[in-house]
């Protein structure tokens, strides 16, 4: 077994060659901390995540999936900011006993490291320092990316009469763990996909700004990231479940009752929730279509600070048996 020096210079330094003062690192890898250069007028915005084998992914899930998705997820904070990824940070904690032999453990590392890095790549993110350590199957990921001076989104800006938005499909992460749970392990199938290897919406992030009046990222299902804006705004929402753009596969594969639960709190789908002037949601919608992902209006805004359906449906329904995840008292993987 390499020793942990040898193993963050074999599996996770190897990429970081080219880093230089271009991309923003002055220090790389390799010291006791990172020195990083942000670009004149710009926010630095931070964000860190951990991902636990048993409660964020299944111990089985394939190694290139464990570290496409401890990234993703922490880049998704990034994009309901309307940051633009530059660098991470990245702890592991993994249990070598877990192997059959070292060439076992090996492979899962370089198999892991593939799946960190390819996503990395793919939005010029920098891993530029962290950590190894023995134990129990975790990571750490802390995120860093940069905002224009007043122009990051938040969850506190909505006002009654905003629409309320999402990108892209909801309901592939709750559909996707189902999916596991039944025995699927194809990653060809849509919703395992969405579940195991989400795409963090940074490109539509930055592209909301100026438009968005409030935003964050559906991690926990809608039901409780709304719930968040809401009193992050002090607004009430009134919801259009009719409106719920399903993610492929879902209502043929988990049934309309399912489907509409996984959707509303199934949590894991990392789209982006925002809220938007009726005014400017057309030009949102063109400006992520140029990215080919859509924006769906599922609602409005309101004065109270309750919740309600716009077809006067029992949304309690919903609301009380679908509360989305809650960390202590969810199920896990």
């Amino acid at each position: 077994m390499l020793a942990e020096f040898d193993l963050i210079r074999r599996y996770f330094m190897s990429s970081q060659e080219a880093s230089t003062a271009s991309n923003g690192v002055t220090l790389g890898c390799g010291d006791d901390a990172t020195l990083l250069m942000p670009q004149a007028g710009q926010q630095l915005a931070v964000s860190v995540d951990t991902s636990v084998v048993g409660v964020h992914f299944p111990r089985e899930a394939p190694a290139f999936a464990v570290g496409h998705r401890a990234l993703a997820v922490a880049l998704s904070d990034l994009a309901a900011m309307g940051a633009k990824s530059r660098w991470c940070l990245m702890a592991l904690t993994f249990d070598q006993r877990q192997f059959a032999d070292d060439e076992a453990t090996h492979l899962w590392l370089a198999d892991y490291a593939r799946g960190f890095h390819t996503l990395c790549q793919q939005h010029a993110t920098t891993l530029v320092g962290g950590d190894v350590t023995s134990g129990a199957l975790s990571i750490g990921v802390t995120v860093m990316g940069e905002v224009p001076v007043g122009e990051a989104l938040t969850r506190s800006g909505a006002q009654p009469g905003d629409l309320i938005a999402v990108t892209g499909a909801l309901g592939g992460g709750g559909g996707g763990l189902a999916l596991w749970h039944k025995g699927e392990r194809d990653l060809a199938h849509p919703l395992l996909r969405r579940y195991l290897l989400p795409e963090p919406r940074l490109a539509a992030g930055v592209a909301l700004r100026g438009l968005a009046t409030a935003a964050m990222d559906i991690s926990d299902g809608l039901m409780a990231d709304l719930a968040h804006l809401r009193a992050a705004s002090q607004v009430g929402a009134v919801i259009d479940i009719a409106a719920l753009p399903l993610a492929e596969e879902l209502e043929n594969t988990l049934g309309r009752e399912a489907a509409l639960k996984a959707a509303l709190s199934g949590g894991d789908d990392y789209e982006l929730l925002v809220t938007l002037h009726a005014d400017d949601i057309a030009k949102a919608q063109q400006r992520l279509a140029s990215l080919g992902l859509t924006l769906t209006v599922i609602g409005r805004c309101c004065e109270p600070l309750g919740i309600s359906a716009s077809d006067q449906s029992d949304l309690s329904s919903y609301v009380n048996g679908y509360a989305g995840w809650q960390h202590f008292s969810g199920d896990t993987p």
